[in-house]
């Protein structure tokens, strides 16, 4: 069985992800058939835009197929994970870029490299059980496949927050920070797709698009602006334990499951990528730490204590009140020859 669906109908050409019973995990081979499949219908004129859907009940995209990377870097072998992210970076460039209209439907789990495959487009679809979520700090790394960017993006300081929180958004939250802009009952997915195979045209969207419920983030908002505004991890973590109330007290518990490393330089990097605002220069960004993620940085005991034994008890490098910003900074130094370049994509 195939992992991709990849058909031209009517003046659509689609791609189903076919992975359900791995959450529609992203392979490497998916990656560059994807990418060769979008190369191809851009330059075809029977072709007016792309669909991009996915099987199963439970999930478009929960992020990238991290089992091979795991056990290659276990191994000593860094050499496959940099490329699975060049090769993935360079797709989520041509996403954001592509000149051809692309409509993506988010079922389910989207998250990490679903985000990356989903989220960059013009048109993003979202349903009733939708779930969105940058959740890499769990597992050491930072948000990636161009997540910096939406985050850096998200109104006042929600994207620092979603970044190290790994807090999930329903429908109404990812509308609400920019994560998607439809929401459209999933009972009428196949109607909507229909008339965009048949018409070529995104007015469908319109049409069948309804006003979700008020986001639940924006009742957190003034806390979220109060205690997120640092310029440092370190203020941050300094501002939740000195205030005390409910929403310090949660936030300390989400943040001291993940990796202090990853956090700290997921603020930096929202920071720096937030002045860019280019999708290019935030991939060449975040590739400066999934490069040294795994030889230098908390990824292999990250996934060995979240996917792979299950303990749930990982030992970072770094403690959540140590001095962090030498080493955060340290992940996200250029990497000089070995840079990422998507210049000519």
């Amino acid at each position: 069985m195939s992992d991709l669906i990849a058909r031209i109908d009517g003046t659509a050409g689609r791609i189903t992800l076919n992975r359900p019973d791995a959450l529609n995990a992203l392979t490497y081979d998916m990656c560059l058939e994807i990418e060769s499949l979008l190369d191809l219908w851009e330059a075809d004129p029977n072709v007016s835009l792309i669909i991009f859907d996915a099987a199963g009940d439970r999930a478009f995209c929960a992020g990238g197929d991290i089992t091979m990377m795991y056990a290659t870097a276990e191994a000593g072998d860094f050499e496959y994970g940099r490329k699975f992210w060049t090769d993935e970076y360079r797709l989520n460039a041509k996403l954001a870029i592509c000149p051809k209209p692309i409509v993506s439907f988010l079922h389910g789990f989207t998250m990490g490299g679903g985000v990356g495959l989903g989220c960059h487009v013009p048109h993003r679809v979202v349903c009733e059980n939708s779930q969105i979520a940058m959740p890499e700090c769990g597992i050491g790394l930072v948000p990636d496949a161009g997540g910096s960017l939406l985050l850096a993006r998200a109104p006042g300081r929600f994207g620092e927050y979603l970044g190290t929180t790994t807090s999930r958004m329903g429908p109404a939250d990812a509308i609400f920070v920019g994560f998607a802009d439809h929401f459209i009952l999933q009972e009428h997915w196949g109607a909507v797709i229909q008339s965009l195979c048949d018409t070529g045209s995104t007015e469908a969207l319109e049409s069948f698009a309804q006003d979700p419920s008020p986001a639940p983030l924006m009742a957190i908002e003034a806390e979220v602006t109060e205690f997120f505004r640092g310029e440092y991890f370190g203020d941050i973590v300094i501002n939740l334990q000195h205030a005390g109330g409910d929403f310090a007290t949660k936030t300390l518990k989400k943040i001291s499951i993940s990796s202090p490393l990853a956090m700290a330089a997921t603020i930096e990097m929202i920071h720096r990528v937030r002045g860019l605002d280019d999708i290019v220069r935030a991939l060449e960004m975040e590739y400066r730490f999934t490069y040294r993620a795994a030889e230098q940085g908390d990824f292999i005991e990250g996934i060995r204590a979240m996917v792979i034994d299950k303990d749930k008890s990982p030992k970072w490098q770094h403690s959540l009140t140590g001095s962090l910003l030498p080493a955060a900074s340290a992940m996200l130094r250029p990497l000089g020859a070995n840079s990422l370049n998507l210049t000519e994509t």
